[in-house]
């Protein structure tokens, strides 16, 4: 009796791990005949579907579950199957007997295998691959992945190809190998153009840009830009990036008024739950506005998971809106770790000449006179002839309209102007035409992003009162021509 009540209790923990794995498995079969409906009725938001349901699943993917998948979807002894087994790792006694017993319970696979669910199996192996940071099999799997997708034509298996260069680009950039790539990159977008596969040229562009811009090779990146055809976005993730990416070739070519535009486009569509790329996006969107003048408001920077991380961002704020360039070089010495690591620290320099900008301006308006040796103090120019110094930054900001002032050479003073009425000039205008223009804009994009439903019920409205109509029409003759008998 004993040994009967421990037996009993030692079955009830292997039960609750077998419901698990059998669960999962089971999610996976249905997404494969999914995908095999699919395939067979021609309808991609089908295979969008059955990718959509794996990226749920995909916390929950394990060796013994994806092994049982592979023999369930793929003939055993395959080259297909004998290549995707290597890379699983081999499942335990118990795992497999309770994947066998789950597996015998189900429909056998169709005998003719799908292309599409050929490649889904590549696909979920590197997921599992990469999730365990096994990335050199990952590398070697998402190469055969891309060799198979060679020789596959098919409208179906885009949104699946989409995932694998992904994921294939992604491989490689986590082992610092990118560099490899680039050449089979410009290949696979050759293809992807020539078979009119919009998705697949969206993704590659998009990993091309990001593999030039990981080794700083931004006008590589831009003629590869302005030589890609253009079409409308099919995905907002990939639209996103792409203006991510397109702001940062902006703004390394001084374009800042198009790369704020871009930036601010990609956190403004950017998905809530991808918080990681919306804080890149706000890096440099901070960085190009405080480049072009402008301050960015503090609710910026108190959003809701990013205070942290731009932390050091809005204390250089800080700096530049103070116009004190001894604590912007204090911030710049603080965070430069930071600043190297998002690879904003060549920009940061730039910022230097805004500081002094800032500084002078306060100064000439607390100012109507001030001598160039006090300006120098107050910006804390420190070179072998600061006055000299200041007088040429002082030049030059009158010649480019930063202040409204003049340059007293004999007595060696800055001599302010007084302030005017701002409203009597066109800034006002120039303000709320900019404004007005962004509303319009944005306007637009949500009227072009709308799903409208088709017109099917309106067309079956139509016809069934055409019917009625001509019931009515020919009861309305048949009734004249009996009035017309009677009068006969």
């Amino acid at each position: 009796m004993t040994l009967d009540v421990e037996m009993k209790d030692n079955q009830t923990p292997t039960q609750s791990v077998v419901s698990a794995p059998t669960s999962t498995l089971q999610n996976l079969k249905e997404i494969a005949a999914l995908i095999d409906t699919g395939s067979y009725t021609k309808e991609v938001r089908r295979i969008a579907r059955a990718v959509r349901l794996t990226v749920g699943l995909r916390r929950q993917l394990t060796g013994s579950v994806i092994s049982s998948f592979l023999d369930f979807a793929l003939v055993p002894g395959s080259e297909a199957h004998t290549r995707l087994s290597s890379f699983v790792p081999k499942s335990d006694e118990h795992d497999m007997e309770v994947d066998t017993a789950s597996s015998t319970s189900q429909a056998p696979p169709p005998k003719h295998l799908p292309a599409e669910l050929e490649i889904y199996c590549y696909f979920i192996v590197l997921l599992f691959l990469i999730d365990q940071k096994k990335y050199n099999e990952a590398k070697a799997c998402s190469s055969a992945s891309i060799a198979r997708l060679k020789n596959v034509n098919r409208r179906t298996v885009d949104v699946i190809a989409s995932k694998l260069y992904f994921y294939y680009s992604l491989s490689y950039e986590l082992t610092d190998d990118l560099a490899e790539i680039r050449s089979t990159l410009l290949a696979l977008h050759h293809s992807a153009t020539l078979r009119h596969d919009e998705l697949g040229q969206e993704t590659l562009l998009n990993l091309l840009l990001r593999n030039y811009l990981h080794y700083n090779l931004y006008d590589q990146a831009e003629k590869l830009r302005s030589k890609a055809p253009r079409f409308e976005a099919h995905s907002n993730q990939q639209f996103c990036r792409y203006l991510f990416y397109l702001g940062k070739i902006r703004t390394i070519q001084l374009e800042y008024t198009d790369a704020k535009e871009s930036l601010l486009q990609a956190a403004r569509k950017a998905p809530v739950a991808s918080l990681g790329f919306r804080i890149q996006c706000n890096k440099w969107a901070i960085i190009v506005r405080l480049l072009l003048g402008e301050i960015p408001e503090r609710s910026i920077f108190t959003q809701k998971g990013m205070e942290k991380p731009l932390r050091p961002y809005f204390e250089l704020t800080n700096a530049v809106r103070i116009g004190d360039l001894e604590l912007f070089g204090n911030v710049q010495e603080k965070f430069a770790e930071t600043f190297a690591k998002d690879r904003t620290h060549n920009l940061i320099v730039r910022l230097r000449h805004n500081v002094i900008r800032t500084g002078l301006r306060n100064i000439s308006i607390s100012y109507s006179r001030i001598s160039l040796q006090d300006v120098a103090q107050k910006l804390r120019l420190n070179s072998a002839n600061p006055v000299a110094d200041a007088e040429s930054i002082v030049a030059k900001a009158i010649r480019d309209g930063a202040i409204d002032a003049t340059i007293d050479h004999k007595n060696g003073c800055m001599v302010s102007k007084e302030t005017g009425d701002i409203y009597s000039t066109n800034e006002p205008q120039t303000a709320f035409n900019s404004r007005i223009a962004f509303c319009l804009n944005m306007h637009n994009e949500a009227v072009r992003a709308l799903r409208f439903p088709p017109n099917t019920h309106k067309e079956k409205e139509s016809d069934e009162k055409r019917r009625e109509k001509k019931q009515q029409e020919e009861e309305l003759a048949k009734y004249m021509a009996e009035e017309d008998d009677d009068d006969f």
